[in-house]
This record gives C-alpha cells, structure tokens and sequence, in this order.
C-alpha cells in the first residue's frame, strides 16, 4: 500500500496553537471523519488505521492541546473539557465549515467526545460519534449505582474498579508521574505497548512531551464527575466500539449507553486498549460500515 501523503496546518483556538492533520487528497463530496487520540498520545497514533479509512472518507486528526505540535496550556485549568471542547469545534469549523462530520475518540479523546456529543453540546458539527469508551458520567454513575446497593458484591465490585484504575489516583499526585516519565517510562513505553498488544507499537518523537502535559487532562477533569456524574443525553447517533480485550476498560463498562444516548449501536473488536495501533484495518473496516450503512 502507498504510504498517504500526510499534511500539516495551525489553528488558534482561543490562544493556543492546534496542529490539525489530513491525509491524502480532499475530496468534497466524501464525508468527513476527525480522530480525537487519547493519552499518551498525539495525533502520530492515527498513523496506521488512516491509510485504511482512506479513500473512502476525508480523514483529519489535531494534537490535543499540550501533546505533538500543538501549544501546551499555560494553566492546567486550561485541560478542562470546556476548552477541549472548544479545540474540536474549531477543528471541525477549519475542516468541513459547512457539514457536519463523524468523530472517533480513543482513550482521553473519547471522554473528549462525550463531552462535545452529551448536551447535544455540537450537534450541529457532529453527524456521528464513535466511542472507544463510556463517558466520565456513564462511569461516575456505574460506581454510584454499586456503591448505593449496599451489598458485598457491589462494593467488591466497586475496589476491584478502583484498584485496577489506581494509575488514575497516581497521575493525581504531584511531581511522581512527571518523574517516573522522564527517569525511563518514555523510552520503553512503546516495548510496553507493544507487548500488551501483540505488535510492534511506533514510537512517538513527542511522547515525554504528551506524557508529562497530557497529566493535566486526569488532574482537571475526573474527580468532579466521578463524584456527581451528571444526567445529561444526547440525540447525536453514537457508535459504541468495544475492544474485548481492553484490560482498562472491561466491556461491561461500555454497556447501558441506551440511558444516555438515544440512538447507540454497539460493535465489538477482539483487541486491547489500543486496538488502533494492533488492530487498525479491522477497526477502520468496523468504523466505516457503520457510517456508511447508517448514512
């Protein structure tokens, strides 16, 4: 297969710098997809499952803001969902100012996507949502709801959650997570994902750059909703994409969207947590039979 053309341009988006992404010839009558990564990635994780989702969409990626070429915000405040919100639609707006596009979120960029789709927040910028995980309020509301049993099962069910998501509570703490990505995790971080998946994961020229200011993304935005989820829904089409074998978000994590989405279809991928990178024809393939069998 030829290796796609990939272009570069910037956008300001309030007062930081985004570099958005596309990859081959732009064709106006093809619908449009933007991939949202997650952490600790930048747009460089797309690289692999683009050259399958083309020709037949335009595909666009950004760099979140702090990772890859995009600024890194003065403030960790800055990493709160309203301004990453804010990023996609200025994406969106520079991409395809006159329709709306499908969006793909992996990791960090699902709960990303949630927030732009939940609230009907862009649904005029948003045609399709596909998700690689539930939203910080699904979860929120999971823990409440086996925590509010008051029986032993359900608070099993609650520590083991919580023992399995302890990097979370990790990455809340100052200085150690900053320092465990400069003393080595960076170098061998692709051999480790490259051993949970099963292939040969590429290795990102930003990755302490992702790593240390993507922190800011857990820091800023889970210890509210985790707390008091909210209730909020969404008319916007989602496609809930489950990876089967995702060790930090177990497929039973991703079940009952029907309460928060009004039109959800579920799909499922026998891949790890970064399926994108291990499986990404197949996810690429799932993605676009759902967009073209629904649209």
């Amino acid at each position: 297969m030829k290796k796609l053309e990939k272009t570069t341009q910037f956008i300001m988006s309030g007062d930081i710098s985004l570099a958005v992404y596309h990859w081959g010839q732009i064709v106006a009558d093809k619908p449009s997809i933007v991939l949202i990564h997650g952490y600790p990635d930048s747009a460089e994780v797309w690289n692999q499952m683009v050259e399958h989702l083309h020709p037949e969409l335009n595909v666009y990626a950004y760099d979140v803001r702090g990772t890859g070429q995009s600024d890194i915000p003065k403030n960790q405040s800055e990493y709160a969902f309203k301004y990453l919100v804010q990023d996609l639609s200025t994406v969106i707006s520079l991409v395809s100012p006159k329709q709306p596009v499908h969006v793909v979120g992996h990791d960090w960029g699902s709960l990303q996507g949630w927030e732009a789709v939940l609230g009907d927040t862009l649904k005029s910028q948003i045609k399709s949502y596909t998700a690689m995980t539930p939203s910080v309020d699904h979860v929120g509301w999971w823990f409440k709801r086996q925590w509010n049993q008051g029986s032993f099962q359900g608070y099993r069910n609650v520590v083991t959650r919580a023992i399995s998501s302890g990097y979370m509570a990790m990455f809340q703490l100052p200085l150690l997570p900053e320092l465990t990505w400069r003393l080595g995790l960076t170098k061998i971080w692709p051999s480790i994902v490259g051993y949970m998946e099963n292939t040969n994961a590429h290795v990102d020229p930003y990755q302490l750059r992702n790593s240390i200011s993507g922190l800011g993304l857990y820091r800023e935005n889970l210890v509210q909703p985790l707390r008091n989820p909210s209730q909020r829904k969404t008319t916007i089409p989602v496609h809930m994409l489950v990876m089967t074998k995702d060790p930090f978000v177990p497929s039973f994590m991703s079940q009952g969207m029907e309460e928060w989405v009004t039109d959800v279809r579920y799909s499922e991928v026998a891949a790890g947590h970064w399926g994108i990178v291990s499986h990404p024809q197949q996810i690429a393939n799932t993605i676009k039979s759902y967009i073209f069998d629904k649209f």
